[in-house]
């Protein structure tokens, strides 16, 4: 497993990748980081040229700029990460938030993006952002106090959502989760506000679902 950053316009953003041949690049959801995808890499990359990326703010990526908290920002930085990897075209697998930057990628790049596999991706239709709206944003934000007491209301938050005996899941969730310190609630934001609707119109991959997770 190779680790790196990518010089952009964005800042530096941080990658690891594995194996050779067609690209595929995985995208996070939030809090997380390349992390999430640790396990899978090694298997796609027996075939492939595996790529997981932290998105900007999230993982050992750059902190965004003030205007760069928005899906079509995180889905420039994968562009950027691509452009500096000398990729012409990928295929692309997103996670949650990641799957709608996804989404993003392959509106704004169509000719860059071969298949797209999109897993427990939310519809965000103007319904979504009205149920949304005004509502707590995700569950990975505690408020930090000298006694540690954020830690396990971080744990706690995150726990209904992971299988029994995943206490090495939850470790690894709660480091990405303080290290995007307030990132994560903007990534939740940038979600919500994302006006999908129209860039599914522009999508000219190949589309796999993954329902559930």
């Amino acid at each position: 497993m190779r680790r790196a950053f990518a010089d952009t316009e964005l800042g530096q953003i941080h990658y690891a990748e594995t194996g050779a041949g067609d690209p595929v690049l995985f995208l996070h959801e939030t809090p997380r980081s390349w992390d999430q995808f640790r396990d899978v890499l090694p298997l796609v990359g027996q075939q492939r040229r595996a790529i997981a990326m932290d998105t900007v703010g999230f993982g050992d990526s750059c902190d965004p700029r003030d205007d760069a908290i928005t899906i079509e920002a995180y889905a420039e930085g994968a562009l950027m990460l691509i452009d500096q990897l000398g990729l012409e075209r990928v295929d692309l697998v997103g996670h949650h938030t990641g799957g709608v930057v996804a989404i993003e990628v392959a509106a704004a790049a169509p000719e860059r993006v071969g298949t797209l596999v999109l897993s427990s991706t939310p519809l965000v239709e103007s319904a979504f952002r009205e149920a949304h709206e005004g509502k707590p944003l995700g569950v990975d934000e505690a408020e930090r106090s000298a006694g540690g007491e954020h830690l396990t209301e971080l744990w706690g938050q995150r726990l209904p959502h992971y299988p029994d005996d995943s206490a090495e899941l939850l470790e690894r969730y709660l480091i990405d989760a303080l290290k995007s310190e307030e990132h994560a609630a903007g990534g939740h934001a940038a979600v919500t506000a994302y006006e999908m609707e129209p860039r599914l119109e522009l999508v000219r991959s190949e589309v796999h679902l993954i329902i559930g997770g």
